[in-house]
């Protein structure tokens, strides 16, 4: 565990240096408040810290005070050190944001007991906190592709419709089908066909520009939204990617695969007001459009 300690007493800070280190933790060593003030402002700001009460620049509840305001950073569990030991210097302690204290002289093993049940709170947290995001992940991206789930990818759409009006820029959604993709499916197996869809996703993201974006609309159809992209440069993207897939076959271990897209695309003037289903209404006409004149080709539809 990586541990800042804030503490002006040089005896008292090489004895907590000299126990922690054997103890296998990494440390970051201040000698005032100011000092402890400017590290746990770094971006990678130890988790646990170990305050001196009195010290020069900011004392430890000042200190845990101003640490207690950043609630966008992770967790930091104080330990406050204090020669005081009166119950009202202890809740004043407390309530100024420490998680724990030790008061002076303090023995070894007391120290080690407190370090190590801080340790173990941080542990936890940081789990629950990866629970968190893996559900978060979870909720709102396609199990297969890894890509933005149907519900995700239309409440990214309507939030750059609303974008789009505001600042005054047009808007290209796309709608991607794999061709034939039923044919992989009965050749090669349905494992065959998972692991096209997922090369798919992959190519599609690659293929676009980092403030796009693309998610799996259902089956094997995506949806891509191209913020500031008019018709002309809308077709151009959908045509290169179209190429891209038509040029380049996808190489798998369940084998080598000719994959190909059609696409069905509307261009949004901000100067315009649609619904949401309109628009998408429209987009899948023109993909429709695309696999009557043949499949691999890109249609764009207009918005009545």
């Amino acid at each position: 565990m990586r541990i800042l300690i804030a503490e002006d007493d040089r005896v008292t800070r090489r004895f907590l240096e000299a126990h922690l280190k054997r103890w296998g933790h990494d440390l970051v060593v201040c000698e005032d408040g100011n000092q402890a003030w400017a590290e746990l402002n770094k971006e990678d700001a130890p988790k646990l810290v170990v305050l001196d009460w009195i010290m020069p620049g900011m004392d430890g509840p000042t200190l845990c005070r101003e640490v207690r305001k950043m609630e966008t950073r992770p967790y930091t569990y104080i330990i406050l050190l204090t020669a005081k030991s009166g119950k009202e210097d202890i809740i004043e302690g407390l309530e100024a944001g420490s998680d724990d204290y030790i008061t002076k002289p303090f023995d070894p093993q007391e120290l080690r007991v407190r370090i190590r049940a801080a340790t173990r709170i941080i542990q936890l947290q940081e789990d629950l906190f990866e629970a968190l995001r893996a559900s978060e992940f979870q909720a709102t991206h396609d199990s297969l592709t890894g890509l933005w789930n149907r519900h995700a990818i239309l409440g990214i759409l309507q939030r750059e419709l609303a974008r789009a009006a505001r600042e005054s820029r047009h808007l290209t959604l796309v709608m991607a089908d794999i061709d034939h993709f039923k044919q992989i499916n009965d050749v090669h197996g349905h494992l065959a066909g998972d692991v096209a869809l997922r090369e798919t996703a992959l190519k599609l993201t690659s293929g676009i520009r980092p403030y796009d974006s693309v998610g799996r609309y259902g089956g094997e159809e995506f949806l891509l939204i191209l913020p500031g992209c008019d018709q002309d440069s809308g077709r151009s993207l959908s045509e290169r990617l179209r190429s891209d897939f038509e040029l380049n076959p996808v190489i798998t271990s369940e084998g080598i695969f000719h994959i190909t897209l059609s696409f069905g695309a509307v261009a949004i003037d901000p100067s315009t007001n649609h619904e949401l289903d309109d628009i998408i209404g429209v987009a899948d006409a023109a993909l429709y459009r695309a696999k009557a004149k043949g499949r691999n080709t890109v249609e764009f539809g207009q918005l009545a």
